[in-house]
Formats: C-alpha cells, sequence, structure tokens
C-alpha cells in the first residue's frame, strides 16, 4: 500500500510511523490521560486497514485525520489534543516555505500528484518540469496573495475549484477561437517577423502551425482553427499551378486545356497532402512554452464556405485530414499510432448526413476515422442552430474553443455575428456532490446551500475577470495585437474585449450524477430525480442569467471536463464525508451532467437523455459513448452519427487505440491492480507493465490523453460500461 507525502512523492505505507507518533504524543501527556500500547496499536491497525479499504493512496493528511478519529472515539481527549497541536505547529514550519519540496520533487521525477496530472504532458523531460516549477510558484503566490481566503479554502477543501492556479498569477485567459482567416489574408508578425498573406496553400498551412504554436504559448486553455480559412489558398496554388503546367507543355507543343486541367489538379491534391501533413505532423512534434504539443482543434465544417469552389475546395481539404488521420503517425519504433492532436470536429449537415446525399462520402470516411481513431467529434448543424441563437432570432452553427468551451451568440455593433477572434476569460467550477452531502438530504437546506456556493463561484469568477482587467496588448501580442484576437495598437489594454458578450466566463459543474443520487436515492435518468437534476441546472443558468446582468460579463454555464480534479474531488468527499455507496464510494465523480460510467444505458437512449442537459450547458459540453472496435462495423458508426444530427448538439464516440512496444499486441491494454493494490496498466499478450514501452490513448475529458492518468481517473476508465 503506498501513501501521497506532502511534496506529492509517493512513498510506501509504514505503520511503525503512526505507532512512531502516538506514542510520542502520549508520552507528553499525563499519565492519567495516555492510553496502553495496546490501544496504540490497536489505532495503528485500524488506520491501516481503513486506509486499505479505500484503494488509492492516502495523504499523509487523511491519515493524521483517521489517527485523531481514533484516538478521540477512545475518549482520549487531552491526547488528542496533543496530536493535533502538534499537528498544527508542524503544518506552520511548513508554511513558512510551501514550495521547495514540491519543485525539488518534481525534479527528481517522484511527484506522483503532479506526474498525473496532465495526460498529455510528459513530466520527465524538462520543459514539462520548467512549467510545472512555475506552476508551483505561481500556484504559492495565488494562495498566500491574489485569491481571497474564503476562496482558497474552499478550493482546498474540494468544494470548488478555481481551475489553473499555476497560470493565475499571469495575465492569461483561458481558451479561443483563433482568428485565422484575418491572419491569413491580412498579414500578422510572429517574433517580431512579418508574415504576409500566403501565395500557396502549402505556404497557408505552415504559417497556420507556427501561428498555432505561437497562441498555445500566450493561454493556458484550449485553442480551434477552422479548416475554411485555409480553403481559399487551394485556388491560389491551383491558378499558381496551372500557369506552370500550362508553360512547360507549352515548351513541347502542347496546348490541351483539359490536359493542363488535369496535370494540375493532381500536382494540386499532392500539394494539399503536403500541408494537412506539415499541419499533422507539426501539431504533434511542437512543444509550446508548458512543454506540451499545443491543444489545438480543427473545425470541419462545409457549409462555413463562402462559395461553390471553396466549398469543393474545402472538402478536398477535410478529405485529406481524414485520409492521414487515418493512417496515423508512427511511434519511436515506426508502427502507426493514435496521435492525440490535433482533435478534429466534422459537422453533420444536410448535404453530407444521408446516403445519396452530396458529401455522403465524406461522412462515411469521417465514420471509418473514428472507429480507427477515435475522432472526429461531430457537431449536428441542426440542433445548433436551434440552440445557439442570436438577439435577431438567427441561430449559428461553429466549433467550441478547444475540447468543448462554446461562446454564446455574440453580434457585432453592425449587426454582422462573430466568433473567430473571440474567447473565454477563465472557469471555476462548484462540487455539486459537496451541496448535496453538505445538506444532509434536506432539500431546504439544499438549496439554500447552493445559493451560498453560488454566490461563492461568483466571486471567485470576478476575480478571473478582474485579473485580466488592465492587461495591456503587449503582454500578448500575437494575440492582441497582431491579429488572433484583436488589431490593438500597443500598450492598449484589452478591457472592452471583457464586456457585452465579446468573451464569456465559466461557471462549471461536476458530479450531477452523486448529487442526484444522494438527494433523491436514485440516478438523474430515472423519471422520479429527473425534474430535481433539470432543476438544478436551471438554477445554475439563472445565477448566470443573474450575474451576467449585473456586470454586464457573458457568464456561461459549462459542463466541466474534470481530468485530475476527479480524483481531487473525490478524496475531498470521502475525507469530509466517509464512503457512501453509490455517492462517494469511488475515487472519481461524474463529469458534469454525464450518466455514471457504471450505468447500464444504450448509445441512443443515453445520447437522447442527455441532450436536455446538454441544451443548458450553453458555455459548453459534450456527450459521448463508449463503443467497443467499430472498425469492421462502420455500418453502426453512421446510425449513431445520423442519430446525433437529429438528437443532440455534439457528441463523440470513445473507442480504444493501444499498441504494445514489448510484443506489438495492437488490442486493448488492461487496467489491473498491483500487488500494493494499486491500479496499473497491463499488455494481457505479454504482461507488460512499463508505461514507456506501450501506446495507450483514450479520451477522458474532450480531448485523447496519452500520458496516463492519476488513480481516480484510472479507476473511472477502468468501470466503463460499453453503449453500442
Amino acid at each position: 500500500m503506498k501513501i501521497i507525502k506532502r511534496s506529492g512523492a509517493e512513498s510506501v505505507f509504514d505503520i511503525t510511523k503512526i505507532i512512531v507518533a502516538i506514542t510520542k504524543a502520549n508520552a507528553s501527556v499525563a499519565e492519567s490521560d495516555r492510553i496502553t500500547a495496546e490501544q496504540v496499536s490497536e489505532i495503528a491497525k485500524d488506520v491501516e486497514k481503513v486506509a486499505n479499504n479505500r484503494r488509492r493512496a492516502l495523504s499523509v493528511e487523511e491519515i493524521q485525520d483517521l489517527v485523531e478519529d481514533r484516538i478521540m472515539s477512545l475518549g482520549a481527549f487531552n491526547l488528542a489534543r496533543k496530536y493535533i497541536t502538534y499537528r498544527y505547529t508542524r503544518e506552520l514550519v511548513r508554511k513558512s516555505n510551501t514550495t521547495d519540496e514540491q519543485i525539488m520533487s518534481l525534479i527528481e521525477c517522484n511527484n506522483e500528484e503532479v506526474k498525473q496530472e496532465n495526460s498529455n504532458k510528459n513530466p520527465t523531460i524538462n520543459s514539462v518540469q520548467r512549467d510545472y516549477m512555475a506552476g508551483e510558484v505561481s500556484k504559492d503566490i495565488t494562495k498566500r496573495i491574489l485569491l481571497p481566503k474564503e476562496i482558497v479554502d474552499a478550493h482546498e477543501e474540494g468544494i470548488i475549484h478555481f481551475h489553473d492556479a499555476d497560470y493565475f498569477a499571469q495575465h492569461m485567459h483561458n481558451c479561443d477561437l483563433v482568428n485565422l482567416e484575418d491572419m491569413l489574408q491580412n498579414g500578422t508578425v510572429i517574433s517580431g517577423t512579418l508574415i504576409e498573406r500566403p501565395h500557396s496553400f502549402s505556404t497557408a498551412c505552415n504559417i497556420a502551425t507556427q501561428i498555432i504554436a505561437q497562441v498555445a504559448s500566450n493561454q493556458y486553455g484550449g485553442q480551434s482553427i477552422s479548416l475554411t480559412h485555409l480553403a481559399p489558398f487551394v485556388d491560389v496554388s491551383r491558378k499558381k499551378i496551372r500557369e506552370a503546367v500550362a508553360a512547360e507543355l507549352a515548351t513541347v507543343g502542347i496546348y490541351d486545356e483539359e490536359k493542363i486541367a488535369h496535370i494540375a489538379e493532381e500536382r494540386l491534391k499532392d500539394e494539399v497532402r503536403r500541408g494537412i501533413q506539415t499541419i499533422q505532423y507539426q501539431v504533434v512534434t511542437l512543444l509550446t512554452t508548458n512543454g506540451q504539443a499545443p491543444f489545438v482543434t480543427v473545425f470541419m465544417y462545409l457549409n462555413e464556405a463562402r462559395n461553390e469552389q471553396e466549398k469543393l475546395d474545402l472538402a478536398l481539404i477535410i478529405e485529406e485530414t481524414l485520409k492521414q488521420r487515418i493512417k496515423g503517425v508512427k511511434n519511436e519504433s515506426g508502427v502507426w499510432i493514435t496521435p492525440a492532436f490535433p482533435k478534429l470536429i466534422y459537422v453533420l449537415e444536410e448535404d453530407n448526413i444521408k446516403e445519396g446525399s452530396r458529401f455522403w462520402e465524406l461522412t462515411k470516411l469521417a465514420a471509418q476515422c473514428t472507429a480507427k481513431r477515435m475522432v472526429p467529434d461531430y457537431i449536428s448543424e441542426k440542433k445548433m442552430l436551434e440552440y445557439k441563437v442570436d438577439k435577431t432570432g438567427k441561430g449559428h452553427c461553429y466549433t467550441c474553443m478547444g475540447c468543448r468551451s462554446f461562446l454564446t451568440p455574440y453580434v457585432d455593433l453592425e449587426g454582422n455575428p462573430k466568433y473567430y477572434g473571440r474567447f473565454n476569460q477563465g472557469v471555476v467550477t462548484i462540487n455539486l456532490v459537496d451541496v448535496a452531502l453538505s445538506s444532509n438530504a434536506d432539500e431546504n437546506k439544499f438549496w439554500r446551500i447552493f445559493e451560498d456556493r453560488l454566490e461563492l463561484c461568483y466571486r471567485a469568477l470576478m476575480c478571473r475577470h478582474n485579473r485580466l482587467k488592465g492587461t495591456l496588448s503587449d503582454a500578448a501580442p500575437i494575440l492582441w495585437q497582431y491579429g488572433a484576437l484583436a488589431r490593438l495598437k500597443k500598450g492598449e489594454v484589452i478591457d472592452k474585449r471583457l464586456y457585452g458578450g465579446y468573451s464569456t466566463i465559466s461557471l462549471g459543474y461536476a458530479g450531477l450524477y452523486e448529487c442526484v443520487k444522494f438527494m433523491t436515492g436514485k440516478s438523474h435518468t430515472d423519471p422520479a430525480a429527473k425534474p430535481f437534476a433539470l432543476a438544478v441546472m436551471q438554477k445554475m443558468n439563472d445565477k448566470c442569467k443573474e450575474w451576467k446582468s449585473k456586470e454586464n460579463i457573458d457568464f456561461s454555464l459549462y459542463g466541466t471536463p474534470l481530468e485530475s480534479t476527479t480524483y481531487k474531488f473525490a478524496k475531498n468527499l470521502q475525507r469530509r464525508f466517509g464512503i457512501i455507496e453509490g455517492v462517494t464510494d469511488k475515487n472519481y465523480i461524474t463529469n458534469s451532467y454525464h450518466v455514471h460510467v457504471t450505468e447500464e444505458i444504450d448509445a441512443f437512449t443515453k445520447l437522447k437523455f442527455e441532450s436536455e442537459f446538454q441544451q443548458l450547458s450553453p458555455g459548453g459540453a459534450i456527450s459521448y459513448v463508449e463503443v467497443p472496435n467499430m472498425q469492421d462495423n462502420i455500418d453502426a458508426v453512421l446510425e449513431v452519427m445520423k442519430f446525433i444530427y437529429d438528437n443532440i448538439m455534439y457528441a463523440e464516440l470513445n473507442t480504444k487505440s493501444d499498441y504494445c512496444q514489448e510484443c506489438g499486441y495492437d488490442g486493448e491494454i488492461q487496467i489491473v491492480k498491483d500487488e500494493d493494490g494499486k491500479l496499473v496498466w497491463e499488455c494481457p499478450n505479454c504482461k507488460n507493465r512499463d508505461q514507456s514501452k506501450m501506446n495507450v490513448a483514450r479520451r477522458t475529458c474532450g480531448y485523447i490523453g496519452t500520458q496516463y492518468w492519476n488513480q481516480g481517473r484510472t479507476e473511472e476508465i477502468k468501470e466503463r460500461v460499453l453503449h453500442l
């Protein structure tokens, strides 16, 4: 059995340390207040038993809490006070410098909590360690200086989660939709170098990857680009290539227009292939300043094209993008595997969703890609036009910022809709499970506590907003001066972009299932419990509307994509409320509104049910269905896609894509328990457990992760049931 030390390092549980600590405290009190050596031993054994039953590594603080509880249960209150005083004294000493141990454990690569915090960051490499070290300093400053104590305490207790505290010390925002069209058509500046409008498709692709890297280094969330913004450069290349081919053939006396057109189109396809290959390989091989590949999403929407030629050229780009993703990328052993990035989103629309429709073959290709590589994910144009309606009554279809964060509809002063060049200010998430447990299932008390917790979130969100106020455009020229988000002047503040709905700020939520389960005794899929679940969602939407009216800031409800925080919340709930069957007996809590991963439900029922909750998450949400290997059943994938089009705005299919470098096994890598009870990944063919010698790809929070996960998220992955 393992424990997590205060530095974050993992260590073997040692019962003698508990015995020694109690014995020392015991010796310091009056003889009449002491307990016997047998009682000391019994306390230690009891704590060990409880820790073993938790099925995860407890922190030192949790172990000490258990010791205190056992001492007090014996009525040895003076001894308990002495033990508590000793803990408090040691805590004061530690707080005199809160970062040294964490940073040293990062450098030595033995900080288990940080190592498994982000499934797309390799904690052993210098650039990631540098980012994590800076993050520890930022979190320390944030907690001690920048945030009010009530928000820090609530964050530490898992009552709320103040996202990305490791970047809060800097004036950085969350995620955005890059205005690639403006930057390519009107030029930009990268690292002080003027980049003019490209004169070919391949050059446009190369510039796009440089923009992606620069943007990723100046914010901390996901970003999205649209392939539509690259489409005009296909025709630029077509005309150049056609001129060159005509000149070549003229030298040998050939002036055949049909032949010229055929050769030019073949060469054009080759250039498109090379351009898309540039994006694919540049994105997965780039390292941004935070030590990871850019969290970039690529949007594929045929109806975004502005004319017929552009739509045909966009279809050509989408086709090549899908073909290259199906192929994958080679790992260090030369085996084709599933890359994590870029994430792909394919829009289902009237022209591609029905058999025989104009772009049906493109949709079939997308289905093959999903079956093999887990992307693209799917947006229903039909449902999005229903949900995303601006103040003029017109619906819009557009991409999310990164994996699921959606902007709210916005119309500028000229009455034009605007999405590219907008961003999200940040996220604070409320732990709905904690609200329920704190109410002790008293519904009146629940709503009172809920109100208080939401007001706490509001104050925390205003801290995020106020941190961005006054930020100079000079802080991130690529964003604010050179077109990614704006064309502001040097020295100009970004404040006008923070108000009036131009940007959003997100109230996140987590654990709706467990919240409803505790309050009603039923899953929110039960008709008797569903009204309460919808009322919780509506309450959060009402608060966002209230805050928006008060502040002229676009607060929006967001289905938080918990990755590591699911484990943190679960641990805090267990510590504060104990183990409650069906509520806190897992080492994870459920993302946003999702049906619990262990609940038996078919894909179509799940998507239909979750569509109601997705509509109540205007700031962002995504639903998924867990499926087996579908490469030999593309028709079934297409049926799910058709259902998505008619029933839900944004959804994905989760399959598996693994490879064991030891034996070449390319089936599903399993999750098993080791001798200490820890969940580890194992090849079922050769029993290899060396994570550095296997490639595992799983979707955990919208994006695909490839660097493994903490114990809570790993347990959640292990327990997922199939929906198809």
